[in-house]
């Protein structure tokens, strides 16, 4: 009996030992970056982006990237980024809605254990409306993905055109756990794939170039889920965004660069080769292209420094 008691202690001690190792601080090893051309970037006139806060998480910071302070409580910002093209108004993600707590119980034991919630004031949709943004007409929400706190703020923006990757609307069809909140808005919500139907963009082998001239563009980024997008944003102003949606929850996955705690991956069930990947690319792609403001979804400090809705 004492020496059962001794191997399940043993057992126990080495599972929490490896559980650990997960947390501890790792580099992701960048991209050799062979091959990325960099084009000469647009300027088009009335190309604007805004960022529009909809509530927020705190976490540990240890949860958020390998050698993160465990200790250190975080901000997780949540909210939409909206651009105005001449040619038509995106809406990137949709914040928390007002049925976020209950958005939230949709989500895996861990998050809702660890994730204190702070639900917006206002919503996207209301801070659309108080801004005289008619969504009703020349307006598009785009999904960097399908998780719950992406698309929450669905429910308060009434009938709206959405689209996403093909990957990602399939990924909503599926029977996938972590897109059963998007799911739950059909047939009400219609999901619209779009095609990477133009070439190779800084690197990456397809892109989708929304309104032809360059301003926006999306490309694949697999991996945090199936059909994960990111976004480039050239504001009329000389400014250069890389919307990232949760390839890294905190600069620091790029900057460094690093991917999540093992518990924490195992919870998304990500492709982690393709989020390595992802984070590798995106590391050198910043290292040769300075002026680009890479803004991970979550990152309430990168948030502080986008342009605000009116402001």
């Amino acid at each position: 009996m004492k020496k059962a008691v001794v191997a399940i202690g043993v057992l126990l001690a080495v599972g929490l030992g490896l559980l650990g190792l997960g947390f501890t601080p790792a580099r992701v090893a960048p991209a050799d970056g062979a091959g990325l051309v960099i084009p000469d970037f647009p300027r088009v006139a009335g190309v604007r982006l805004a960022a529009i806060p909809a509530g927020s998480m705190s976490a540990s910071q240890g949860m958020a990237f390998r050698g993160g302070d465990p200790l250190q409580t975080v901000p997780f910002a949540m909210g939409a980024i909206y651009v105005e093209h001449p040619a038509g108004r995106l809406l990137f993600d949709t914040g928390l809605g007002r049925e976020a707590m209950d958005h939230l119980a949709t989500t895996p034991w861990l998050m809702r254990a660890s994730a204190q919630l702070t639900l917006p004031e206002r919503t996207v949709a209301e801070q659309l409306r108080e801004a005289g943004i008619d969504t009703r007409h020349n307006f598009t929400v785009v999904l960097t993905h399908a998780h719950w706190d992406h698309v929450s703020g669905l429910a308060d923006l009434g009938e709206v055109a959405v689209i996403a990757s093909p990957e990602e609307v399939a990924h909503i069809e599926s029977e996938a756990e972590d897109s059963a909140l998007a799911r739950s808005f059909l047939p009400g919500v219609r999901y619209i794939p779009f095609n990477y139907r133009h070439g190779p963009y800084l690197g990456f082998p397809a892109s989708f170039d929304v309104f032809g001239d360059g301003s926006v563009v999306m490309v694949p980024a697999p991996g945090h889920t199936p059909g994960s997008t990111i976004a480039f944003i050239h504001t009329e102003d000389g400014r250069h965004y890389a919307l990232i949606g949760d390839i890294a929850w905190q600069r620091e996955g790029v900057a460094l660069p690093a991917e999540r705690p093992w518990l924490v991956r195992r919870m998304l069930r990500e492709d982690e080769a393709q989020v390595r990947a992802q984070l590798g690319f995106l590391h050198t792609l910043q290292q040769r292209l300075p002026e680009l403001m890479v803004v991970p979804a979550h990152d309430a400090t990168v948030w502080a420094q986008l342009p605000r809705l009116g402001g």
